[in-house]
């Protein structure tokens, strides 16, 4: 089993996937039909979208919260999350750190 990495770090160690907001999500499922890579689903208990695979997120994409209508959707602050991995490629060793993007 290959691990998913990010510029050469483990994927599971970068904290980027989307934030739902259940107090402004009305369960519509805009965001579930727009993200191909199976992050969200729909809690029928609840009526509200969940973030089922948090590292089936594309780093740095946050399109999905585009096409929420009711803002439901948020992201880690893109520049504070590109400092943690600067800091991140500079701590791990080399060979966890190749410019591999898998």
């Amino acid at each position: 089993m290959t691990t998913k990495t990010y510029l050469g770090i483990p994927r599971h160690l970068l904290e980027w996937h989307p934030i739902i907001d259940a107090d402004r999500c009305i369960g519509c499922g805009e965001c579930l039909d727009f993200c191909a890579n199976d992050v969200y689903v729909l809690n029928e208990q609840t009526n509200k979208m969940e973030v089922a695979h948090p590292l089936n997120c594309v780093v740095l994409c946050d399109k999905c919260a585009t096409v929420c209508s009711q803002e439901a959707i948020r992201f880690p602050d893109k520049e504070q999350f590109k400092q943690i991995v600067r800091d991140l490629r500079q701590r791990l060793p080399r060979c966890a750190c190749s410019d591999s993007n898998t």
